[in-house]
């Protein structure tokens, strides 16, 4: 038998916590002295104490997790539950340290208005280039709808081109376009230059293989850091660009220089489509239409 202060350092729960728990009858002491009144408890009772504080952290009431114990959920039904509060923490933790990291990059964006240097910024034509891709559809173009699509879009892509046997031929690239549904959503593209013969509308492998076309004139910025954290960089080549006499004409591409495992360290090339401030914007077919027969 253990003393209530003995049980509580064992269940690793406070003396004050044991005390309600016997007030309104989900945890009884084993034994009560008549004549002190101590508290007392059997070893075997730190499994129902388990179970109380697993279920409190799943967000039942106490009066629930009564109703839950008097029914006897089983060990397995209770593992159950508890792997599901665990993925749902871990989706609220990542979504949080998403924002945070939202949060911080328009603060480091507000710090740097102002001081723009005009030499990070070079206007260049970027070549066409024959790529294997995978695309779908994120809800906004903002860092955390772009990253939880972006991310397994390349690793199924680097996977399915490796087991293709086809040789890469530059660094990977991602570009977008409006998802064109009216949902305001964004078309996402993770792509890999390969050395293939021809296009294909849909590879063996699981991939279509398509030409990105030439941009004519691009605006480029160099970006160093993870992708998360791009927003200053992107608003540097967007105040650099209306103030020499330019416009944007789409989404800016991203090609990914140098990607080693430590993502602060990413190289990233942001080539943003340009005409003369005052020409109209041409109009093209992207190589979405291609391949928008192909599962991503």
């Amino acid at each position: 038998m253990f003393t209530i202060g003995d049980f509580a350092r064992h269940g690793r729960v406070s003396v004050r916590m044991l005390r309600h728990y016997d007030a309104i009858g989900l945890l009884r002491p084993a034994q009560v002295d008549p004549v002190s009144g101590y508290r007392f408890y059997r070893a075997e009772q730190l499994a129902r104490l388990n179970r109380v504080i697993a279920l409190k952290e799943l967000g039942f009431t106490l009066q629930q997790v009564q109703t839950i114990l008097d029914e006897r959920v089983d060990t397995e039904e209770l593992r159950g539950m508890l792997r599901l509060r665990r993925a749902e923490l871990a989706r609220t933790v990542a979504a949080a340290t998403a924002r945070l990291t939202e949060v911080e990059a328009r603060l480091r964006t507000i710090a740097s208005e102002g001081r723009m240097d005009n030499d990070d910024v070079v206007v260049k034509p970027i070549a066409a280039v024959r790529v294997a891709e995978l695309h779908a559809v994120a809800a906004g173009y903002a860092p955390e709808h772009i990253t939880p699509v972006l991310g397994p879009l390349f690793d199924q892509l680097c996977r399915r081109v490796a087991e293709s046997g086809l040789p890469p031929a530059g660094p990977t690239i991602a570009y977008y376009e409006p998802a064109g549904d009216g949902s305001g959503g964004v078309l996402v593209h993770a792509a890999f230059p390969v050395a293939a013969p021809a296009p294909l509308p849909w590879h063996p492998a699981g991939f279509a293989i398509t030409d990105l076309p030439a941009l004519p004139v691009a605006a480029t910025i160099v970006h160093r850091g993870a992708m998360d954290e791009v927003l200053g960089t992107a608003q540097t080549l967007a105040r650099w660009i209306a103030a020499n006499g330019w416009r944007s004409a789409g989404f800016a591409r991203e090609l990914y220089l140098e990607c080693p495992e430590d993502r602060g360290r990413w190289v990233t090339e942001l080539q943003e489509p340009v005409v003369q401030a005052g020409a109209s914007v041409p109009q093209r077919v992207g190589p979405a239409a291609q391949v928008s027969g192909a599962p991503a």
